[in-house]
């Protein structure tokens, strides 16, 4: 019987992976080859369709790995052993450095829950964040970020490093766990930096809904904390100076069939990468089939990079519904965490740890 469900097991594996093979081959190739016969959808007004569920989920790392040194995509016979490697049955959807790994020997161990530390209390992954299509890389570039040429986001210059000082001073010795203000905003569910924009895969509940009008485009990101972000597409000017939000504030506007973002208006606090509230990022969002919307950023902050640089981001179709992540600043996470920490302290104290 045991033998019997490990042959299912198989061939439905089998199945799921030769056309997320030949899903991540056609990402990989350009505008050129997609099919001649295909009509882009088109709203009433005769704008693009963007509307729908999209997911961003993938592998493939923002920045590319030291050691693959100057090599801007795999060949596809890497990429195919990577596919099967990271879309195998029970691989851990969160464990998005192994790609980071060069051993293979590595990175299936740890790909394996099964080997996980055992003071790492969790439940399994695999069971409870694994999507129908399982979590692959998006194309055969070995990174999201397309300029700079090395596939590394450029270092932050002196001023960004100077800001970054100045919340360390700000600061002093109170340890990482000696109030709630010192917790991530992540953690105090306020602001989720790969929300966007830019619009960035986050680690899981990666689905985003595109709602759409002649005058607005939605984009309702499932893993949020802030609201749906709402773009004008009718030429109104951006808020006032005095006005600063954690996602910035966006318009829009078409480009023959592409939909274009500028964002601007980010507060002092999102410092998203060590940014400044002067960040800047145009995101560009084409359909290029009926399962793909092809998304490119640009960011510019000249207080915090001495270049712009660029990146590209999946965008596939995916099944709803989506369902509410309800995070809010008043978890109880937050007392449990400090509780936690305060006993640590005191048993140190007390020389009973």
């Amino acid at each position: 019987m045991h033998y019997r469900l490990r042959t299912v097991a198989t061939v439905l594996a089998v199945g799921v992976l030769v056309p997320l093979l030949a899903f991540g081959q056609s990402q990989s190739q350009s505008n050129a080859d997609a099919d001649p016969g295909w009509e882009l959808p088109r709203l009433p007004s005769g704008q693009p369709d963007l509307r729908g569920y999209w997911t961003t989920q993938t592998f493939t790392p923002m920045e590319r790995p030291e050691y693959l040194g100057d090599q801007a995509f795999y060949s596809e016979e890497e990429w195919a052993q990577l596919q099967a490697q990271l879309t195998v049955d029970g691989a851990d959807p969160l464990a998005r450095h192994v790609i980071t790994i060069a051993d293979p020997e590595e990175r299936q161990r740890v790909l394996d829950q099964t080997h996980r530390d055992e003071t790492y209390v969790h439940y399994d992954n695999a069971v409870w964040l694994a999507t129908r299509v399982p979590k692959g890389l998006s194309t055969r570039r070995t990174s999201l970020v397309t300029d700079p040429p090395d596939g590394r986001i450029p270092p932050r210059n002196a001023q960004a490093r100077a800001r970054a000082e100045t919340r360390r001073a700000a600061r002093g010795d109170r340890g990482a766990f000696d109030a709630y203000e010192l917790r991530s905003l992540s953690e105090r569910c306020i602001y989720y930096g790969y929300n966007g924009p830019p619009l960035q895969p986050p680690s899981y509940n990666d689905i985003h809904q595109i709602f759409q009008t002649p005058d607005h485009v939605v984009i309702f990101t499932e893993q949020n904390n802030n609201p749906p972000r709402i773009i004008p597409l009718d030429g109104r000017p951006p808020i006032s100076e005095k006005i600063r939000q954690y996602p910035g504030d966006s318009r829009g506007h078409w480009e023959g069939d592409t939909l274009v973002v500028e964002s601007s208006h980010f507060n002092d606090r999102s410092a998203w990468q060590g940014s400044s509230r002067d960040l800047k990022v145009v995101e560009r969002f084409t359909r290029v089939s009926d399962d793909l919307i092809h998304v490119e950023f640009t960011v510019e902050d000249p207080a915090t990079w001495d270049r712009p640089w660029s990146a590209e981001i999946p965008m596939m179709a995916t099944e709803g519904p989506m369902y509410e992540y309800a995070c809010h600043e008043g978890n109880h996470d937050i007392r449990h965490i400090l509780e936690v920490y305060r006993n640590i302290e005191r048993q140190e104290a007390e020389g009973t740890r």
